[in-house]
């Protein structure tokens, strides 16, 4: 635990993602990633003292869940959480039968959290894109839609007043399947039905491919984001405005 703290706190520093008197909403959808982003900002919360969390969980599929595992989850580590049943199932799968829902499942998924962290009167919401979701998002924006673009470490929404954080980018995916391992953390069963069948999955296997060929691929493409000496994607002069 001390390395994925080590890295929460780089990211903290690197981009100013928390304020003393904070009031942190926590995208907790059950999966691996947000677990463990909110078991590490619990542990993160009793080093810095300053902020406090709030976790938010939207359902996906079509049936309600189980979330007593969450709840308790949740209970351990004295965070609220609060549970909101969503229609994105019927409108993605239903209504729209898109092809390629995610753009639009994200955007909608990140619109709800927000309003409802300013509904807590929390002031930002952290979610829990690690390294390679980071550069997933960035081959994906170059070959499909030829710019350069991936998300921000820190970005503020201005029809909330939410500033969203990401405090895992500089966690590597394969440290966060040993996280989840080694702290048991209660992953649920992802009851979308476009898992594993989209193009941030081919992405997913493209990078992979290519860093079996080049070791230090990841690293090398995570630091061009945030390179000085050149465009940088990153800026560290603050926020960006959405």
């Amino acid at each position: 635990m001390k390395t994925t703290l080590g890295r929460i706190r780089r990211a903290d520093q690197d981009y100013r993602l928390i304020d003393p008197g904070d009031r942190i909403a926590v995208g907790l959808s059950g999966g691996k990633d947000s677990l463990l982003l909110t078991y590490g900002l619990s542990m993160y919360r009793r080093i810095r003292k300053d902020f406090t969390l709030q976790a938010i969980m939207l359902t996906m599929g079509k049936e309600a869940p189980d979330t007593s595992a969450i709840e308790a989850f949740c209970k351990a580590e004295d965070i609220p959480l609060t549970v909101r049943y969503t229609d994105l199932y019927q409108i993605l799968f239903q209504l729209r039968n898109d092809r390629s829902p995610c753009p639009l499942c994200a955007k909608m998924r990140r619109a709800m959290l927000c309003d409802i962290s300013k509904e807590l009167s929390c002031n930002k919401l952290a979610l829990a894109h690690h390294r390679e979701d980071v550069l997933e998002t960035l081959l994906m924006s170059l070959i499909f839609e030829g710019r350069f673009h991936t998300f921000h470490p820190k970005t503020y929404m201005s029809r909330t007043n939410i500033t969203v954080i990401r405090p895992m980018v500089y966690m590597p995916e394969k440290d966060v399947i040993h996280m989840q391992k080694k702290l048991s953390l209660p992953v649920q069963r992802n009851a979308c039905p476009a898992n594993g069948n989209t193009k941030r999955q081919e992405m997913k296997e493209l990078l992979k491919d290519l860093a079996k060929r080049y070791p230090h691929l990841q690293e090398t493409m995570l630091s061009a984001l945030k390179n000085d000496d050149q465009y940088s994607l990153w800026e560290k002069d603050g926020p960006r405005k959405q």
